[in-house]
């Protein structure tokens, strides 16, 4: 499967060459001594603002700055899927002050589409938790369950959105036709707030959404949910009964991981000042608060355990929708 916005993630690469450079010149910020002084902060965030990603990547840059001191500037820089951003932030190479709110488009970009970079081109920081979706459809929806959805789409079919080719969404859709032997007709949205919008305006009839982008909308009855992709139910009094799709008999079940991460090449004292600060956001009400709003399981992970996890989720996305 190849992304046609293959050859705008790989013009970025090139068109910031130059300031990839910069960066790397400009180094960690720490005057050429031992100790890493962060400057000029930047969380860049790959998808539209309103989405899951930008929800995390703002909660993760305010945590820092209380952590550290340090003000750290969020940017949106969406395209391709995710694409566009991560390409940028390949381009500051080596520095340390340039972070990047990372989610499944990390793992699913290199296996699909023709990019410079993949997981190993960045330096793991901080992996937050794990966020499960709900398969959603418009409050006065023909489907009820998600066992309706499968048995619609042997039949007359399903239009479905997917917050970019190769987002969690495609994942989990992508598994459900495997275990189920159909096949989804797919509308592509930038981010999750486009793909509400679609849903509520009726250009789709179900989509994939974590809790937090959705539960307004599953409260005022405007949208509702037919199955939960995750292991068991929720324990939030909010999404308790939703059943889960294996309870529907569909045996499906995949967490896109809320992170963030730092360019390749930085120094090891940027390296563990990130993580030192990390571990100290994680203990913050602000690190609790953001895992209850926002209805996520906490699983914390650090540098190389958070580089084990990428490695383990990589080979088991890539036998799902690898090239």
């Amino acid at each position: 499967m190849k992304s046609r916005f293959a050859a705008i993630a790989i013009g970025a690469v090139s068109v910031m060459a130059l300031a990839g450079c910069s960066a790397t010149a400009q180094g960690d910020g720490d005057g050429g001594g031992d100790a890493f002084a962060p400057q000029d902060v930047r969380m860049i965030v790959p998808f539209a603002a309103g989405g899951g990603s930008d929800v995390s990547g703002r909660a993760i840059a305010s945590g820092l700055e209380e952590a550290t001191g340090s003000t750290v500037t969020v940017e949106n820089r969406e395209g391709g899927s995710g694409a566009v951003g991560y390409s940028h932030f390949l381009a500051q190479q080596g520095n340390g002050n340039y972070l990047l709110a990372a989610e499944t488009a990390l793992l699913a970009l290199p296996l699909t589409t023709d990019v410079g970079f993949s997981y190993e081109s960045f330096t793991p920081i901080m992996k937050l938790g794990d966020d499960y979706t709900l398969v959603v459809a418009p409050g006065d929806s023909r489907f009820d369950t998600c066992t309706d959805v499968v048995d619609a789409a042997k039949s007359d079919g399903v239009v479905a959105a997917v917050s970019g080719t190769v987002s969690l969404d495609e994942v989990v859709f992508t598994l459900i036709e495997k275990d189920q032997d159909i096949t989804f007709d797919r509308v592509p949205f930038e981010g999750g707030s486009e793909v509400i919008a679609g849903l509520l305006g009726g250009t789709v009839e179900v989509g994939s959404l974590n809790p937090s982008e959705v539960l307004g909308q599953l409260e005022s009855g405007d949208l509702k949910a037919l199955c939960a992709l995750s292991e068991e139910r929720y324990e939030y009094a909010e999404l308790a009964d939703i059943p889960t799709a294996k309870e529907q008999g569909i045996d499906v079940a995949f967490a896109q991981f809320r992170g963030f991460i730092a360019p390749g090449g930085i120094s090891e004292e940027a390296k563990q000042f990130w993580i030192d600060a990390a571990k100290e956001f994680a203990e913050s009400e602000a690190y609790t608060a953001y895992i209850e709003e926002n209805l996520m399981q906490a699983n914390a992970a650090y540098g190389d355990e958070f580089a084990d996890y990428l490695a383990e989720n990589s080979a088991a996305l890539e036998a799902v929708v690898g090239k």
